[in-house]
């Protein structure tokens, strides 16, 4: 590696408004130039035009300095092949990505080169394509010099053929492109869609042979949990920029250091300067201040969501005006400064610190999940421990496409489980009953909760000879509304710090998802609210806590070396 790219005292540098790039050895010449093309564009849609020396930050021209300056010296070959940008909206994002590809057009020599910025939705491309032709219109040599392709939205060097394409993200599209630059704007919009992660090494591939090859990424936080193609890369630059990984992707990412999150100083304005690298140009913090107390009026569930996208805030849960009420205690209650998570709550873990459990299973449809829940009373403390697993059949990620990416994600981390026949997920949750019953901790009564339509299955595995489970300990638990105790039972017990969990991503997704509809005096959270986000394993745990309110008992004394058979 020529150059490290990590920055390990990025907090220091933030809090300090200093640069958040590390000390880089570029090609000054190649850098300078750049920075000097860059500087001359015009905003095409600001009154007077100015250039981006006026309106661009030097965060932008830093950026611009080390991608065209990223090279080893007296060679055409880059050090820094890839950048990943972490800024808040209103920072002029999109604007100064059509800079960036602007700039690497006009400083092309490569005849007959390919160019991508790629938007993920047809409106940022849009906004993109007007931008950059925006630039050329502005300018008497651009214009004469390029010539523009609305309907393909294509821009085309005259002098030697080159080509910048901006294109909406698409799976079929994108796959078998040889570009020798691509920008990528939004890329957490992409950790939604199936396959990006497939398209996005397509593109990668594309541009390995050529030894000026970029990749760059300009994107806010998510407004979900960050999963698929957006949150691997996002770990990557983490990691380089922290110094655990050793790569050729530049991390500049405007961010609070993990102790101004987790104290909640993310909420004061005083700070936000430090991830609005573009302030007093197209944002103020006096404008982010005035639309944040419009936000305070909705409750705490839209103060998440505005500062995933304006303070780059990274929100565990997604949280929406709907949500249910528990998902902004699922981690832990922020105010009394208590924590519900303990990582190291695995199965065995709770059969082990637990006097008595109870299980719920919920769902199993063709193109559902189905979820379990295991919920121990622990010993001594009396608090509740919960663990939970998922099943999918491999024929949900053509019916639900749009949570393929999440679902493959969480089968990675070993939290759900793809079974290829129906019956598979049925006799494995089975199994884990008998584990627990095994180690003498299932209820003696009433100790699996199963949604009322799905009771035969279940309780055919249950009961087999093989398994030997009383039908009588099987109870069919109603839904919709009569989950109303549960639910607020469950809220009341995670606010005050009485249910412990292992902090699944699995159960961070199934939270997020649950949709409140009310239903006269009570509340409903239901399959047909929360649309085709799945909570499969949450409805199981409301089971667990409905059998956990009963007090039960085991059925014999603990046998703790079935616990950990």
């Amino acid at each position: 590696m020529y150059a490290t790219l990590a920055c390990p005292d990025w907090p220091d540098r933030l809090t300090a408004g200093k640069s958040l790039l590390p000390d880089l050895p570029l090609d000054q010449d190649r850098a300078q130039r750049a920075i000097g093309v860059f500087n001359k564009l015009k905003l095409p849609d600001v009154i007077g035009q100015p250039t981006m020396r006026e309106a661009a930050g030097d965060w932008q021209r830093e950026i611009v300095g080390s991608l065209f300056g990223g090279f080893e010296p007296n060679s055409n070959k880059r050090f820094i092949r890839e950048i990943f940008n972490l800024v808040p909206k209103k920072n002029s994002k999109t604007t100064g990505g059509a800079g960036i590809m602007m700039t690497a057009l006009i400083l092309n020599e490569r005849p007959r080169a390919e160019f991508l910025l790629i938007g993920p939705t047809q409106a940022v491309s849009e906004t993109a394509f007007s931008q950059a032709v925006g630039m050329i219109d502005a300018d008497p040599y651009l214009a004469k010099r390029f010539h523009v392709t609305e309907h393909t939205k294509t821009i085309r060097d005259r002098q030697n053929g080159a080509k910048l394409k901006i294109k909406t993200f698409d799976t079929k599209v994108l796959v078998g492109v040889k570009p020798v630059g691509v920008l990528i704007d939004e890329l957490h919009e992409l950790g939604k869609i199936a396959n990006a992660a497939k398209v996005l090494r397509q593109i990668r591939g594309g541009i390995l042979p050529f030894d000026e090859g970029f990749l760059v990424f300009i994107t806010t936080q998510s407004d979900d949990p960050p999963t698929g193609v957006f949150k691997d890369e996002l770990q990557n630059a983490r990691a380089i920029r922290d110094g655990k990984l050793i790569g050729n992707m530049l991390p500049i990412l405007y961010e609070f250091p993990i102790d101004m999150m987790k104290s909640g100083a993310w909420r004061d304005p005083a700070n936000w300067w430090m991830v609005t690298p573009n302030r007093d140009r197209s944002i103020t913090i006096e404008k982010l201040i005035l639309d944040f107390a419009a936000e305070e009026l909705k409750g705490e569930a839209a103060i998440k969501l505005w500062a995933s996208q304006h303070l780059n805030v990274e929100i565990g849960i997604a949280l929406g005006g709907d949500s249910w009420a528990g998902a902004e205690f699922w981690l832990g209650n922020l105010k009394r400064k208590t924590s519900n998570v303990d990582k190291t709550l695995t199965l065995v873990e709770l059969l082990l610190r637990s006097d008595v459990v109870v299980i719920g299973i919920d769902g199993g449809g063709l193109d559902d999940l189905l979820g379990l829940a295991v919920l121990g009373r622990e010993r001594g403390t009396g608090r509740w421990l919960l663990w939970n697993h998922a099943w999918a059949h491999e024929i949900v990620k053509e019916r639900r496409k749009e949570i393929a990416s999440k679902l493959d994600e969480l089968a990675g981390l070993g939290q759900l489980t793809f079974v290829a026949a129906p019956g598979e997920d049925v006799e494995q949750v089975a199994d884990i009953v008998v584990q627990c019953d095994r180690a003498n901790l299932l209820a003696e009564k009433d100790a699996i909760g199963v949604d009322s339509f799905g009771v035969t299955d279940i309780t055919k595995a249950l009961t087999s000879e093989e398994r030997g489970i009383d039908p009588d300990r099987i109870v069919g638990i109603p839904q919709g509304w009569q989950l109303n105790g549960a639910i607020k039972t469950t809220e009341r017990s995670l606010a005050g710090n009485t249910i412990i969990h292992a902090g699944l991503e699995l159960m961070d997704f199934a939270v997020g998802n649950a949709k409140v509809e009310p239903r006269g005096n009570a509340i409903s959270i239901t399959k047909q609210v929360s649309g085709s986000a799945k909570i499969d394993p949450l409805m199981a745990s409301f089971n667990t806590v409905v059998l956990m309110g009963r007090n039960p008992t085991p059925k014999a004394s603990l046998d703790i070396a079935a616990m950990v058979a």
